[in-house]
């Protein structure tokens, strides 16, 4: 679904590359099946499922994922390109000459329940690396028990640029293959722009993702030439959002963006329609946090067409020019792709840095996972890559999501975000003739 750009995007691109060089993260691409399809329901029409695998002295791989809490709508998007990775890397021989294992857990989207979870892993479990957690808000709480544990972790999803440290996040242990927020905020704003919309509102959930994500949008935003006549940021576990919906309204915005997750952005999106503020008021936009064919019916689940024509950007699951057989076997589960791509490269990156270092001990794999993303001869799945390093060869992995190119950071340089919307039965496919957008170096 790729088609042309209108002539102001390559000076939009040109800002918004200005305020990146500023401040500055995953990588372009595309599957020969094209980016993000539509996904109207998240229902599997597949045999894998995320059940864990077993095995014994091997890479043991634990899963911290949202079984509960705010992104659990989005969990079997996470968890099945993992099983998935970790079948393949066993059907290729598995690390080290022996099979990977792989336990899943729940991260709650919460902290709190992540940190519990975490403890299970590494002293029950005593898994070698993890993959998650899928909030930045939960990653930034637990990257100190990271750090403090030892343990691998790789996530998909966590985007916040609270992330990006020199030498990487939890001591170097923490990884991550999603691009980050300060990227995806210019992205946004070229949508926004790329419409005409110049008086623009924005209300955010009140945590790393939602306001570090709206602060990028505004300044991306203001150096488009637009006035952001607000923005604001609300309370996700609140009950009653009438008061910050309240904020933008008589602002005289001709577009409001809403960043947050599911259920929290689905409760402020009714309270929106309910003060005559919805999208068949105004145009509204919004993240990957809030792309889920399950947030229709979360805002009104007899009509979950009522959110059609919202607007949104969010990490290419199928970056233009990247042909990966993983595209095509995602797409057969019918499972939404948001993130898919990335939990997949985060899993074989592991695999491949343990392969490296022929060792599972998290530090040696740590130390390999820049290597083994860049820089040598170029494969794009574990068996492939495996029996380069078994060559003696250097490798680098090009994945599902692209040339994944770690930097210093730990995090990808360069961004590609597909531009989709939601249609009036409440699922949502990329927006035909938009080109996918391409934020970095």
């Amino acid at each position: 679904m790729v088609g042309k750009v209108r002539p102001s995007a390559a000076v939009l691109i040109a800002m918004a590359l200005a305020l990146v060089a500023a401040a500055c993260g995953s990588s372009s691409k595309n599957s020969s099946a094209g980016s993000n399809a539509s996904t109207t329901t998240g229902t599997a029409a597949t045999t894998t499922t995320c059940t864990g695998t077993q095995g014994s002295g091997g890479l043991a791989l634990g899963g911290l994922m949202p079984q509960s809490g705010d992104l659990k709508v989005i969990y079997k998007a996470l968890c099945t390109p993992v099983q998935m990775a970790v079948d393949e890397i066993n059907a290729a021989g598995g690390v080290n000459g022996k099979p990977v294992s792989l336990v899943y857990a729940d991260d709650g989207t919460s902290p709190d329940v992540a940190s519990t979870s975490l403890n299970t892993l590494v002293t029950s479990d005593k898994v070698n690396a993890i993959l998650g957690p899928a909030s930045s808000t939960t990653a930034l709480g637990i990257v100190d028990k990271i750090k403090t544990d030892g343990v691998v972790a790789c996530s998909g999803s966590t985007t916040s640029s609270g992330l990006t440290q020199p030498g990487g996040a939890a001591g170097g242990f923490f990884f991550r293959t999603a691009p980050p927020d300060k990227l995806q905020g210019p992205a946004l704003a070229q949508l926004i722009l790329g419409d005409n919309k110049m008086k623009v509102a924005i209300l955010t959930r009140n945590d790393s993702y939602g306001t570090g994500f709206g602060s990028a949008l505004k300044g991306a935003l203001t150096q488009g030439g637009a006035t952001v006549v607000a923005n604001d940021a609300y309370d996700p576990g609140s009950s009653d959002f009438h008061a910050d919906v309240a904020k933008i309204v008589g602002k005289g915005a001709d577009a409001v963006v809403v960043i947050g997750f599911n259920d929290d952005g689905a409760k402020v999106l009714k309270e929106m329609i309910a003060q005559n503020i919805g999208p068949k008021q105004v145009q509204i936009y919004t993240a990957d946090g809030m792309q889920s064919s399950s947030l229709g019916k979360s805002v009104n689940p007899t009509n979950p067409g009522v959110v059609s024509g919202i607007k949104g950007t969010a990490p290419a699951a199928a970056p233009s020019g990247v042909t990966n057989p993983f595209s095509a076997k995602f797409a057969a589960t019918k499972i939404d792709t948001i993130f898919s791509s990335y939990f997949y490269d985060c899993t074989n990156l592991i695999a491949l840095a343990a392969q490296a270092a022929g060792s599972n001990d998290p530090a040696q794999i740590r130390d390999k996972m820049i290597e083994v993303s860049s820089g040598g001869e170029k494969c794009q799945n574990f068996a492939d890559c495996s029996a380069l390093l078994k060559d003696g060869k250097d490798i680098d992995y090009d994945g599902a999501s692209g040339p994944v190119d770690l930097t210093s950071e730990h995090e990808p340089a360069n961004g590609v975000y597909d531009v989709w919307q939601y249609d009036s039965k409440g699922g949502y496919a990329n927006i035909p003739g938009v080109d996918q957008i391409k934020i970095g170096g």
